[in-house]
């Protein structure tokens, strides 16, 4: 897969003395659906707007796909990379949820039938077909956020950053997004997703990065990673409580992230040490 975001030895702070990322390098491949994962204060959010040209890094170089993106503008990162804010509020302050989905197309400067068209297949995607005239202040979280994130996808952007997009929702509602995330990303998305939520982590990510103090300190599928206690023990993360279950119980081999996966492995009998 090719890299579409390509980070080389990224510094930046508000405070000089005081850096929020510490020479980051990494490269995002195309398609990928990967998981930031981090205490608070780690860096996770800080490095998931270098994505998108939000913040510039002081040293080092971020690309997407292949330009630094101190050459761009944010409206034209935009067009590649989507940012998703953990609040939905902070994304919407139009009156109806076509007006709110149809403002970037509008401020990309497309056409009025292509802007139709974008925002029509787009809250069909999540779900809010034939709302485009209700007011999104009255609706719940949960559809405030899909509203937020039709926003985006109007834009046809290549790459969506979501910040803690299951903040706040009940179990429902937190199903109900990050199978709207999985949609997005079998069609063709790479999906960037900051979360605290190991278990939406072991879930649906392929790829975990784990930040701690403005630094990466370990890349790696969720189980390599859930199977590194120290890192994750200093970067104020835990494994999963299915994890830590099978790990309790004893468990043979890869030790299972999801109820699904325990189901499987009981089921598969002969499993216990």
């Amino acid at each position: 897969m090719s890299s579409v975001i390509e980070l080389d030895d990224v510094w930046y702070g508000y405070d000089r003395e005081k850096p929020v990322l510490n020479g980051v390098s990494l490269q995002i491949r195309q398609g990928e659906f990967v998981a930031v994962i981090g205490g608070n204060g780690s860096g996770k959010t800080t490095l998931a707007k270098h994505c998108n040209g939000l913040y510039k890094p002081s040293k080092g170089s971020v690309k997407v796909n292949g330009c630094d993106t101190k050459t761009m503008s944010t409206a034209e990162l935009a067009r590649t990379v989507a940012y998703c804010y953990q609040n939905p509020d902070h994304q919407i302050f139009h009156s109806t949820i076509a007006a709110e989905v149809s403002f970037g197309p509008k401020n990309m400067g497309w056409p009025a039938e292509k802007i139709e068209q974008a925002v029509n297949e787009a809250l069909e995607a999540v779900g809010l077909g034939g709302m485009g005239e209700a007011e999104p202040y009255f609706s719940s979280k949960g559809t405030r956020q899909k509203i937020a994130v039709a926003s985006i996808l109007a834009m046809k952007p290549q790459v969506i950053v979501l910040d803690e997009p299951t903040t706040g929702l009940d179990y429902r509602g937190m199903l109900e997004m990050m199978e709207l995330v999985r949609r997005l990303h079998a069609a063709g998305h790479t999906i960037i997703v900051i979360t605290h939520d190991m278990r939406l982590v072991a879930e649906y990510a392929e790829r975990v990065l784990v930040m701690h103090r403005g630094s990466l300190v370990c890349d790696g599928d969720p189980q390599s990673v859930f199977a590194a206690p120290d890192i994750l023990a200093s970067a104020q993360v835990e494994a999963p409580a299915v994890y830590r279950f099978g790990e309790a119980a004893g468990m043979k081999g890869p030790l299972p992230l999801t109820l699904q996966q325990m189901t499987q492995k009981i089921a598969g009998g002969g499993q216990w040490r």
